[in-house]
This record gives C-alpha cells, sequence and structure tokens, in this order.
C-alpha cells in the first residue's frame, strides 16, 4: 500500500545500518479525525549528550506516501521518565521539529531527521528521572500516549463531549501558512461563518509567537491552531498562504524556493484531504497554483488560485459607484496574471442592434474602463485585503453558491493557449471546485495579451525544478 515501495524500502535499510537497536514492525494507526491506517513504525533509542549521556526513546511512524511526507515522531518514555514540555515536544510527547516542518524528498531523510533530533535534543532534554510517587502518577499518562502511539485515540468521546457537529456536512477549512496573510485568511473566513471549524497549520519554527499567540490569547471558537499536518484532514477547502523567505538572489530563485516548500506541503495535504479543494493564494499565484495541481495529481477543477478576484470585485464596484457604470460593471472582468499584465474584459457583447452604435458603445465602454483601472492602479493588495477575497471565495464554495468569480484556473484550450497554464478567467464555482468556466466575448487585442502571459509563465514553468 506504500506509493513508494522502493524508495521506503531503501530508506529504512539505511536506518537499520546506522541504527541497529530499532525496531520495525506494521500497526494501526488511528489519526486525529478518527481514520486509521497500517503504517509502518519503528521504536529504539538515540544517544544524547547532556552533561552526562543518555538513550532517549523514540517511536516514528511513517506516512504511506513517504518519502514525500514527514514521518510522524514521539517520544517513548518509560515508566520513571517525565516528559519535559518544550520548543519541540509537547505534553504528549509528539515531537515537533524544524526538519519536519521543512521536509522535502530527496534532500530529507529519516537519518537526517534522527540527527537533528539529537542535536536538538542535546540543547533541550526532552525526558527526566520521575521519583517513585511520580512515576505512578506518571503510569495513567504513559497509557495514553501508549494509545497514540499504538493507533488509538478518544476522538470519538471527545466529539460527543464537545456537542459539536457529528452529522450531516461538516465544513472544514485549513489555513496553511501562520504569516500575516493567513492570519488575515483565519479571520475574515471566519468572520464570513461559512465554515463550521478553520484551521490554521502552523509551520514556523519554534513556539507560536506574533499573530499565531494572539489567536491562541484571544481563542476564537471553532479556530484550531496546530503544526501537525493530520489536523487538515478531511478539509473541504484547503487555503495555501506560506511563501519562501529564503536568501534567493533571482526571481527564478525565489519561486523556485516556493516550489520546493511547496513538495513538502502538497503531498502531506493531499494525503489527509484527498477530496479537498485547494485554493492557492502564495505568490506568483499562477505558477504556485500550476505546482499545486502537479504535486497534488488533483483534477483541474479541485485546484484553484485566488487570481484576480480581488481586483475583479474592486473593479466591478468602481465602475459602479465611482464612474456610475452600473450597467457595465455586471459583465466586467479582470483576467489573466496578477499585477501589471492584468487585462479587464468582458462576459457580453450584446451592446446595441446597429454596428456603428455598437463601434461608438465599445468605444465609450473602453474609455470608462481605462478610468476604472487608473484607480484600480492606487489599490495594493495588502494581507486583510486578501484575506477578505479568500473568504469570499471559500464562501461560493462551501454554500455551493455557483457564483462566477475571477479565478487561476487551468487556461488550456482557451484562447488558442495550448501549454498548462493557470490564468484568471471567469469560472463558476461550487462545492466541486471550477463548475464551469464562463465564455468571454472574443476581443483580439485581450486574447493577444492572455496568450502572450501564458508563454512568459509557461517558459518560466519550463525551468523550475518540480
Amino acid at each position: 500500500q506504500y506509493k513508494f515501495r522502493d524508495l521506503t524500502i531503501e530508506e529504512l535499510k539505511n536506518v537499520s545500518r546506522t541504527y541497529p537497536n530499532f525496531t520495525f514492525s506494521m500497526n494501526t494507526y488511528t489519526f486525529k479525525d478518527g481514520s486509521q491506517k497500517d503504517l509502518l513504525n519503528f521504536s529504539g533509542t538515540v544517544p544524547v549528550k547532556y552533561g552526562n549521556s543518555y538513550n532517549i526513546p523514540i517511536h516514528l511512524w511513517i506516512l504511506d506516501s513517504h518519502p514525500f511526507a514527514p514521518p510522524i515522531c514521539f517520544l517513548k518514555p518509560t515508566v520513571n521518565m517525565g516528559i519535559s514540555v518544550g520548543k519541540h515536544v509537547d505534553a504528549h510527547g509528539r515531537i515537533y521539529l524544524p526538519y519536519l516542518q521543512n521536509w522535502s524528498h530527496p534532500k530529507s531523510t529519516v537519518i537526517g531527521l534522527i540527527k537533528e533530533m539529537i542535536t536538538k535534543f542535546e540543547e533541550e532534554l526532552p525526558l527526566y528521572s520521575l521519583s517513585s510517587s511520580d512515576a505512578a502518577r506518571q503510569s495513567e499518562l504513559l497509557s495514553y500516549i501508549a494509545k497514540i502511539t499504538e493507533g488509538e485515540t478518544d476522538m470519538k468521546s471527545k466529539s460527543k463531549i464537545g456537542g459539536g457537529k457529528t452529522e450531516g456536512r461538516f465544513n472544514k477549512i485549513t489555513v496553511v501558512g501562520a504569516g500575516d496573510l493567513g492570519i488575515a485568511c483565519v479571520l475574515a473566513v471566519a468572520a464570513k461563518g461559512a465554515a463550521d471549524k478553520v484551521v490554521l497549520l502552523d509551520l514556523s519554527e519554534g513556539a507560536a509567537k506574533g499573530g499565531t499567540m494572539d489567536l491562541e490569547i484571544f481563542a476564537l471558537p471553532d479556530v484550531e491552531i496546530s503544526k501537525d499536518f493530520s489536523a487538515s484532514a478531511d478539509s473541504k477547502v484547503v487555503v495555501l498562504t506560506v511563501n519562501s523567505l529564503g536568501n534567493a538572489q533571482t526571481y527564478l530563485d525565489v519561486i523556485q524556493s516556493n516550489v520546493d516548500l511547496f513538495r513538502g506541503i502538497i503531498p502531506a495535504i493531499s494525503h489527509y484531504s484527498q477530496n479537498t479543494i485547494l485554493l492557492v493564494a502564495s505568490h506568483p499565484v499562477e505558477v504556485m497554483t500550476y505546482v499545486s495541481w502537479k504535486l497534488s495529481a488533483f483534477p483541474k477543477s479541485r485546484v484553484i488560485g485566488v487570481g484576480a478576484n480581488l481586483d475583479t470585485e474592486r473593479f466591478q464596484y468602481i465602475l459602479t459607484n465611482i464612474l456610475k457604470a452600473e450597467a457595465l460593471a455586471k459583465d466586467a472582468w479582470i483576467i489573466g496574471e496578477q499585477g501589471e499584465d492584468k487585462v479587464p474584459s468582458w462576459t457580453s457583447c450584446n451592446l446595441v442592434a446597429n454596428q456603428t452604435e455598437a463601434m461608438a458603445a465599445c468605444n465609450s465602454r473602453e474609455k470608462v474602463a481605462n478610468r476604472a483601472m487608473e484607480v484600480l492602479k492606487g489599490k495594493g493588495q495588502r494581507s486583510w485585503s486578501v484575506g477578505l477575497s479568500v473568504a469570499d471565495l471559500t464562501d461560493s464554495i462551501l454554500k455551493d453558491k455557483r457564483k462566477v468569480h475571477s479565478v487561476s484556473t487551468l487556461a488550456k484550450g482557451c484562447c488558442n493557449i495550448n501549454s498548462e497554464v493557470f490564468l484568471s478567467l471567469p469560472c463558476i464555482l461550487g462545492t466541486d471546485g471550477v463548475i464551469e468556466m464562463v465564455k468571454l466575448e472574443e476581443d483580439p487585442l485581450v486574447q493577444e495579451k492572455l496568450q502572450s502571459s501564458a508563454g512568459s509563465i509557461h517558459d518560466l514553468q519550463q525551468q523550475l525544478k518540480l
């Protein structure tokens, strides 16, 4: 059942050679959502020097999407050991490390993970010796930890006690990335009220800080913060907001850093939410939506970029409320690429019956559109405004509104585009993602601009290493 069986076996052989004390087995693991899988796992001790020498017992589970998803790691303390909760270990012995958060095959390996584990444990010892009385009290905690690490949880009893929805449709959204944009998306989605639960997946190193810490302090109902990919399980929509903050020198290097980041995220997200809709807000949105589509192997209808939804809503608002051209606004769209190459377009060409009058109407419409675009230029895309746009899109998807949005979708076959690129186009959105692409008015100049954008994006994608 392992998708990359040969790679997994080869890596486990390397672990066995390096750490011969480890024992391997196949057991049932139960995830936070109550789903179960038979997974390969191993237990053993790693040597740690902290004044004296210690052998720290650990238990690692290997996911069936390994080596593209990181292992699930626990301490396995004996009855006379207590857990030192800290930056890398929680109260139940779950291990969190930068290496796990930044996992990316083939750079990341189990051997490398264990080496970082040793390094971090030597900075902050994760276990301590208990007195005999403490050891007795420890047995109850160990019993609970054993249930987790042996594939048992009390998820069902918790759901009954909590009184949450256990029947019918449960709308859960996961936001990946706890930067300003990620937090803005959480707040906007929560305020919109479309989701029954919002999970913020914080992939940053170390303890919660900044806005994430504030979210924990001022706890919002139905909002969960986690560093564990399994918390995203069974999400209806997963919003991707992460962007690499590396020291890349060129634009291509920056994008490649984002691609490398996504290689460690998308397979794990796809593993836990196989029927989710991916909504990409990372930059550049057209390229990262394409990357998400390729890495997830999802149908094109379920991989969507936020694209020009925000620009379109602003464009229509400017036409209606500032330029008083409401009749034009309902058919007006911003399409193509985000940024300076975005293009105004229309989904209706039935202006007037007479050809001469039609030409005059088109010229008048173009003038109004140019004025609206000038106003639009002064509007930046701040985190909170993009968050509102994301909430708008998720609301349409979860409530199956069948509303038309300008979002990044696979443009191959549209406007004589023959390459696999994502561009913003008017699409009807519902619970299955993109239901239908809305036909644009045939405008040679618009088509030329879209083809030019498609060409430059495709050239850029060809230089990336997926």
